[in-house]
């Protein structure tokens, strides 16, 4: 009977495991999930179900408003507490789209502009032709400054664009690693060019500023048409065309340093919206001068016969600068009569 008890109980011993673990496998996972339930906060009611919403609700509601969310931290940069800026968002759709437009319009509406004048009226040509002889019209130091303004400012112009525009128009078909390479040099070209630039502005206004001043012959040339006017009017040394081109060069390239310094040297007097507003107001003037200057490299190169010799040899032909600049013209040969005029000789009163 013993014998035969034990050997049942024997008998049962493996399936009583196997029950056993059978439970504990169901058990286990009811366990775990009860305890990760006990752990975690119960899921917040809906907004429609309180009457009041707490703090990090309230926060997120602003942040979805478009409201400024900032942290605090203990670096000594404090502009980096900012998470959230509403400003920041119509900063990226300007600088994404505003000033996409605005660059398009300007830069190819410049070009479109001046290829149709060119496909209308084509070449300036001096009236009497080229008379063989030459008056100086820029000296040395005039010419080497214009260049150095000029050469600077193409690199800027292009550099400019290829870190504003060159993400979307230049990554796609140059690749991630030649077009970093490419900005980096961009933006370096960029910042250190900025320096002779101010300084040849600066050299213009001490050279140009008395001459470029508004007098009366400069609204008879516009009454009469400006660049498109018949018969050429009588002008200065400079028209009233060169005058605003050269008062918006200046004004232009002042706006564009100090925005363009202070984004070189970010947080340094401005805050983020500083630094913002800077940015908007470099990259529309930039655009702006670009369509500018545009119009000034075509006149002086395909626009006009005889307008790059000014400032490739410093003179000009007699003819040329009859056509177009007769009063400049007739001061020059009077200052050259009195210089060559020989001085009157004094008698004393008795003498023989």
């Amino acid at each position: 009977m013993n014998g035969t008890g034990r050997g049942g109980i024997r008998a049962l011993r493996p399936w009583c495991v196997a029950l056993l673990t059978l439970l504990l496998g169901l058990a286990l996972p009811a366990v775990a999930q009860t305890q990760q339930q006990v752990a975690q906060p119960a899921a917040p009611a809906p907004l429609g179900d309180r009457n009041q919403p707490d703090a990090a609700e309230l926060e997120m509601q602003r942040a979805l408003r478009g409201g400024t969310i900032a942290g605090t931290i203990s670096i000594p940069n404090q502009t980096a507490s900012v998470l959230i800026q509403p400003e920041g968002r119509s900063w990226r759709a300007f600088r994404n789209r505003v000033l996409t437009w605005i660059g398009a319009v300007a830069i190819f509406g410049a070009v479109a502009g001046l290829g149709l004048y060119h496909l209308l009226k084509g070449r300036t040509r001096i009236k009497e032709g080229r008379s063989g002889r030459s008056v100086l019209r820029y000296d040395g130091l005039e010419r080497a400054n214009h260049w150095m303004v000029a050469s600077s400012f193409v690199i800027l112009g292009l550099s400019g664009l290829v870190v504003t525009f060159g993400r979307s128009l230049l990554l796609p078909w140059m690749g991630p690693e030649a077009f970093a390479t490419l900005a980096t040099w961009c933006q370096a070209a960029h910042q250190f060019l900025s320096f002779p630039f101010v300084l040849g502005l600066i050299l213009m206004l001490v050279l140009w500023a008395g001459q470029n001043l508004p007098k009366q012959a400069d609204l008879a040339w516009l009454r009469a048409g400006g660049p498109m006017a018949r018969g050429n009017p009588p002008t200065g040394k400079f028209n009233a065309g060169q005058k605003l081109l050269y008062w918006f060069v200046l004004g232009c390239g002042a706006a564009l340093a100090v925005s363009g310094y202070l984004l070189m040297f970010p947080f340094a007097l401005t805050d983020i919206g500083g630094q913002q507003w800077a940015h908007m107001i470099h990259g529309v003037l930039a655009m702006l001068m670009i369509a500018a200057i545009l119009g000034h490299i075509y006149i002086g190169t395909l626009g006009m016969e005889g307008a790059f010799e000014a400032m490739a040899r410093g003179r000009v032909d007699y003819n040329w600068a009859k056509e177009h600049h007769r009063l400049w013209l007739e001061e020059e040969l009077t200052q050259a009569h009195r210089t060559l005029e020989p001085p009157r000789r004094k008698w004393r009163a008795g003498a023989d």
